[in-house]
């Protein structure tokens, strides 16, 4: 058997394959590559990002035709988004039975449960849903210029907007400021707008955003009342879903994405807000995506705990 899962965000691509029949080297193999996601790149950097990602399983034996591939893509929302991606691959992969869903759908499937709600907060941030009846339902995801609330770049967004607010008001730089300025490599707020409107890659800033969270669990206020926002704007993300789902009182939020599989006092504040709400199956995405792509390739029947890499995050403590 040969399957082959994608997962393309709005930074990265990650590809791993499942192939039973190699003679040489592991089952399970992983690549990664630039983002393919259509809404970010455009097709030819997009195909060129997924022809690395091929490149890479082929490298370590994954080569030939996979039976079946399964992409989750940020931004494959609508009809005409898919089918973009869906020629893209089956261009690179002619032969191969290619399904294309939207990104949240792998947290799910990685998570192993079928119906529920997964949020993704990373580079971006979206919220997406469905239950047992088939009623699907998802908010947020707007991109980066309309909304992305709740996501690394849109806090490290407010930490620059901080650094900012204060050298307008002739104060000096605290704390989060300084190293806000330091991870850009600045000495000065003077530079601090050219330097932003001069990298516009959103994975750079959503980068940064591990300084505001460093700062906060220093006790730096700015900084937790940006982690505090951000918990509240994805916890209302979750509730939106959550209430054109019909308010089912037994289904789980899995929380995915870059930012809440590494940040756990996020993840314990939103866990917190959603106990509130009613909302008590809280759980921390355990596996990368792409495995979740993989599984829906292979009918979930792929041993990857045995057989690769894979964070392993404790549930958050409802602590915060």
């Amino acid at each position: 058997m040969h399957a082959i899962g994608l997962d393309i965000g709005g930074s990265k691509t990650h590809a791993v394959s499942w192939l039973t029949t190699t003679l040489v080297g592991p089952p399970l193999v992983e690549s990664w590559a630039g983002s393919a996601n259509l809404a970010s790149v455009s097709e030819a950097d997009a195909g060129a990002a997924i022809d690395a990602a091929l490149a890479g399983l082929a490298a370590q034996g994954h080569e030939g035709t996979p039976a079946n591939v399964v992409a989750g893509a940020a931004g494959a929302d609508s009809p005409a988004m898919v089918e973009r991606l869906h020629a893209l691959l089956a261009e690179r992969l002619p032969g191969s039975t290619i399904t294309v869903v939207h990104d949240t759908e792998l947290i799910l499937a990685a998570a192993g449960v079928r119906n529920g709600i997964a949020v993704i907060s990373g580079t971006g941030a979206v919220a997406w849903g469905r239950t047992e009846t088939g009623l699907i339902s998802r908010a947020g995801g707007w991109g980066y210029l309309l909304g992305d609330e709740g996501s690394g770049y849109h806090i490290a967004l407010g930490a620059v907007r901080h650094v900012l607010a204060l050298d307008d008001l002739g104060i000096e730089p605290d704390a989060l400021s300084k190293r806000i300025l330091e991870a850009c490599g600045l000495d000065s707020p003077k530079g601090l707008i050219e330097h932003f409107y001069g990298h516009p890659e959103r994975r750079y800033w959503a980068k940064r955003s591990e300084v505001v969270f460093s700062e906060a669990h220093a006790g730096n206020e700015y900084a937790l009342a940006l982690v505090k926002r951000a918990a509240d704007d994805l916890t209302a993300l979750i509730m939106r879903v959550h209430t054109r789902l019909g308010s089912p009182a037994d289904q789980p939020v899995v929380l995915g994405g870059g930012v809440l599989m590494n940040q756990e006092l996020l993840r314990s504040m939103i866990t917190i807000r959603l106990a509130g709400h009613g909302v008590t199956d809280v759980r921390a995405l355990r596996r990368e995506p792409a495995l979740g792509a993989l599984d829906l390739a292979t009918g979930n029947t792929t041993p990857t705990e045995e057989t690769m890499p894979i964070p392993t995050i404790v549930k958050a403590e409802t602590k915060a």
